[in-house]
């Protein structure tokens, strides 16, 4: 069966960290452009960072540029998010989702293109 599971979310203080994760089943991670997306109450989904397959490129949406790094570990076939200087807007469902044939990363964040699989997401709440 092929599956996307997030963890790592939960509840964390303003300006703090959190590392997401997105393990894949049924497939090999590495054949896959990933990306991470998020979701607030009341507000349409947005791209936070996507990652190509093998030769590491990234893309960053403008609300998380240098507090966000995704990385990817293909032998443990998981795709990592991790979030340092954490803003209450930053609150948020957050969805990862791969890809075989996006294009570039630009256009799998910005466009969803080639967006294959998705997972069912994690919370993340930022409050004190």
């Amino acid at each position: 069966q092929v599956q996307l599971v997030e963890s790592g979310g939960g509840l964390v203080q303003p300006g703090g960290s959190l590392r997401l994760s997105c393990t894949a089943s049924g497939f090999t991670l590495d054949d896959y452009a990933i990306g991470w997306f998020r979701q607030a109450p009341g507000k349409e989904r947005e791209e936070v960072s996507c990652i190509s397959r093998r030769d590491g490129f990234t893309y960053y949406g403008d609300s998380v540029k240098g507090r966000f790094t995704i990385s990817r570990d293909n032998a443990k076939n998981t795709v990592y998010l991790q979030m340092n200087s954490l803003k209450p807007e930053d609150t948020a469902v957050y969805y990862c989702a791969a890809g075989q044939r996006v294009g570039t990363v630009q256009a799998m964040c910005l466009y969803y293109n080639g967006i294959d699989y998705w997972g069912e997401g994690t919370l993340v709440t930022v409050s004190s």
